[in-house]
């Protein structure tokens, strides 16, 4: 009876505790005083994407969408400000737009701003696509993703393949079909205005910023890629703004064209440092960490293999300068393919190379630290030693007594005395220069002339 009434108090202590975890799980879920009935839904989510398309960037804005799908927002509106960038990344973010349930706005602003190339992509896959005064989108002719020129036959098939994928954007959402494959074939570029004005359009509306968009987006009847018509309500909507992650924004700037060349060149003068200064440590450590760094941002991308050659020929070439005099041919060879490779090296991504103002100041800079702590190193090493084994040929020292010859006397060397053997007899306080050593025997010989020790002790 008594296991049966603790049994009792047990499960009655149970099912109290369910209870009131209940009640305490409901009154922290519950919607807080004056919250609005309608929850996550009455929300838009804003995004600015400022750079490169990358998959850096393709993950950023995949992730937004699902953020927007999974809490029910209302609208998903991209700021987009780009020069370009990676024809896979943007086929990965339009696959994603046109997927979404919800609707997306892509708008290219604020004033000055532009989406060229794999932004006009996006603009065109957009739901709605909306720009600000004074902003320009197009010239999405593709280039090499290896930084090399294409040939003919390449680059006709590149553009006709983009072409393509343009016009199938342009006509699932209602837009000027001719002029979207005319950004691709012939580069063309269209401001705001006419990118309104043509018929059909290319962009639905003009806008100054987001508040203005959402406004202009109220009762408005939107197509969706599947054909689907939706009419949009976005009045009352709170904005909350998503911003990239610690994680995407670093890895986002070091795949910036010129921060990756920045690292790269600091990995390389790093090393140099290390290798012409072995045990210094902190260049060795830097200097690989900034490599790493730069070959993640370079892998992004898509370097060209010709330019990273050239780079490799250069630093060659000033290594073989050091090595070999030649008048400073092998110097300036590696000069110029410095300049020459890191040009070469970011040029497949549209309009995002490296800027000249820091190839070729930076390109010279490790030419000249190269070359003189080169230099500096090889000077070292053909000094002669001051210390061991080696410290002591050449010195010179004085005989404490008599050194019959082929016999073994004493000397004393850098103010120590020392087992000593000559060629011929040496008479006591004779001036002597070391020639080998065995030992603590030195073979000496009669040091005559300037570097004879004087003013030394004779024992």
């Amino acid at each position: 009876m008594a296991a049966r009434r603790a049994w009792r108090r047990a499960a009655a202590a149970t099912i109290a505790l369910g209870g009131l975890t209940l009640c305490l799980h409901a009154q922290a879920t519950a919607p807080p005083a004056g919250a609005s009935a309608a929850g996550p839904s009455a929300v838009v989510l804003v995004a600015e994407v400022d750079g490169i398309i990358h998959p850096v960037s393709a993950e950023f804005m995949q992730e937004v969408l699902t953020t927007a799908d999974t809490t029910g927002a209302r609208l998903v509106v991209f700021v987009l400000r780009t020069p370009g960038g990676l024809l896979d990344s943007t086929r990965d973010i339009v696959s994603r737009m046109i997927t979404a349930r919800t609707p997306v706005v892509v708008f290219v602003g604020p004033s000055g701003a532009r989406a060229a190339s794999a932004g006009f992509l996006l603009a065109l896959a957009a739901d709605v696509a909306v720009m600000a005064p004074g902003t320009h989108i197009g010239a999405a002719h593709p280039v090499s993703g290896v930084g090399q020129e294409m040939s003919d036959t390449a680059s006709k098939k590149a553009a006709q393949d983009t072409a393509a994928y343009a016009r199938t954007l342009a006509e699932a959402r209602h837009r000027n079909v001719t002029l979207a494959a005319a950004a691709v074939t012939e580069s063309r570029a269209f401001t705001d205005h006419e990118a309104l004005t043509a018929s059909p359009p290319l962009i639905d509306f003009i806008a100054p910023d987001v508040p203005a968009v959402i406004r202009a987006l109220d009762g408005r009847t939107i197509a969706r890629f599947d054909g689907r018509t939706v009419v949009l309500d976005t009045t009352n909507l709170e904005t909350r703004r998503i911003e990239m992650s610690w994680r995407q924004r670093l890895l986002s700037t070091i795949a910036h064209p010129q921060v990756a060349y920045l690292l790269f060149s600091l990995g390389v003068l790093g090393l140099t440092v290390e290798l012409w200064h072995p045990g210094a440590v902190l260049p060795g450590v830097v200097g690989a960490l900034a490599l790493l760094l730069a070959f993640f941002g370079l892998q992004v991308l898509s370097v060209g293999m010709t330019g990273v050659l050239l780079v490799v020929l250069g630093l060659a070439l000033l290594v073989l300068e050091l090595k070999v005099p030649g008048f400073g041919l092998a110097g300036i060879g590696g000069a110029i393919a410095l300049v020459l490779g890191s040009i070469m090296m970011t040029r497949g991504v549209p309009g995002v190379e490296v800027s000249l103002g820091i190839v070729v100041p930076v390109a010279l800079g490790i030419v000249v630290v190269f070359l003189f702590l080169g230099r500096l190193a090889l000077g070292a090493q053909r000094l002669q030693p001051v210390s061991g084994a080696e410290g002591l040929i050449g010195t010179v020292g004085r005989t404490l007594a008599a050194i019959p010859e082929g016999q073994v006397g004493q000397a004393r060397v850098h103010g120590e005395i020392w087992r000593a053997v000559a060629a011929r007899p040496l008479e006591a306080g004779a001036p002597i220069r070391v020639i080998a050593r065995d030992g603590l025997t030195l073979t000496v010989e009669p040091a005559d002339g300037p570097h004879a020790p004087g003013g030394l002790p004779s024992c």
